[in-house]
């Protein structure tokens, strides 16, 4: 049963897509109107805005999913039907949702330094990039979640899904860890050749008027290697969040907000990420788990994996990656 079915909540989706377009508008207009590099400092106040935020919205969720199922006649017509689990059920899908899509989007901020690094992009530009990056990423966001929320009502879809995601998990397992080279990278390559590419980069600017013809500029090919990117990385993490849940206003809520703290947990791990070496098999067992959900566990205990485990499981896994990382990095520090 969907519980927060889209026709009769079309209006929160607006509102809230109004609230999250306002906050950027703040961002980008008030707190970065002056271009400039961005510190650890301002990336850790941002970071911790952004999940302040999205916690406040859980809370909020909770007390109000629980006052519509005790005065729903909808729902309280349900025989045994408990108003207060299934409140709480709802707001651990979201915090749980939240930390997958977290989680995963580390991936993205590799990306970001590699990309950044590619295209020789000064720090104080990158946070313009991120910006206008995170709002094509929820548009396209919201696009896969609206197909998902209608293709994941069929079975075989389930566990195509679900296997992709295995697949991938195990294919992270084993993939190398040296850095990446854009140099021959496909997308790459196709962008210059649709695109008339300046040189140089030329302060904000993403295009360029040049003896009458329109250039674009290193910003705007990395804002769009980003973009093609996370639709990419989409093909992961929307079908994981839908292994948590099947309340496409939870999918939609946590995504948004997992990565509108994007930008400032890149600027905030940018100098230490070499650190986190094992935080692949962490994200790599994360996908085998949300797989192994979607094809089997689900069915087993049945017809929803609980919660609370899924919860507890994910944050074992994760964390346990980023403590690893940090021992084994101090012994390699001693060691020198």
């Amino acid at each position: 049963m969907i519980f927060f079915p889209f026709n009769d909540y079309w209006w929160f989706y607006i509102c809230f897509s109004g609230f999250i377009l306002a906050l950027l508008a703040l961002d980008l207009g008030v707190f970065h109107k002056k271009t400039h590099e961005v510190s650890f400092k301002e990336a850790s106040i941002w970071t911790s805005v952004w999940i302040s935020l999205a916690l406040t919205f859980n809370i909020l969720f909770y007390f109000y999913a629980l006052h519509q199922f005790s005065t729903n006649e909808i729902y309280t017509s349900i025989g045994g039907f408990d108003a207060k689990n299934q409140a709480k059920t709802s707001a651990l899908e979201f915090l749980t949702g939240l930390f997958v899509e977290k989680s995963l989007a580390i991936d993205n901020i590799f990306v970001f330094a590699v990309v950044f690094s590619y295209f020789g992009i000064p720090k104080k530009y990158q946070h313009q990039i991120l910006f206008w990056g995170v709002i094509g990423a929820l548009v396209f966001r919201a696009i896969f979640i609206a197909m998902g929320s209608i293709l994941m009502q069929y079975h075989w879809v389930v566990l195509f899904f679900g296997a992709l995601l295995i697949l991938t998990g195990i294919k992270m397992f084993f993939a190398g860890t040296q850095a990446q080279n854009l140099e021959n990278n496909f997308i790459i390559k196709q962008l210059k050749k649709i695109f008339r590419v300046h040189p140089r980069i030329e302060g904000q600017k993403f295009f360029l008027l040049k003896n009458g013809q329109i250039y674009v500029t290193p910003l705007f090919l990395a804002l769009i290697f980003l973009e093609l990117s996370d639709i990419i990385f989409a093909v992961d993490s929307v079908p994981a969040i839908f292994a948590i849940t099947k309340e496409p206003m939870i999918v939609f809520t946590s995504n948004i907000f997992a990565i509108l703290g994007l930008r400032s947990m890149y600027f905030m791990l940018a100098g230490v990420m070499d650190r986190f070496s094992f935080i692949k098999y962490g994200l790599a067992s994360v996908l085998i788990f949300v797989g192994l959900k979607m094809v089997w566990l689900n069915e087993a205990f049945g017809g929803k994996f609980p919660i609370v485990w899924s919860l507890l499981i994910i944050s074992v896994l994760i964390g346990s990656s980023i403590l690893l990382s940090i021992v084994i990095d101090n012994r390699k520090k001693r060691r020198k």
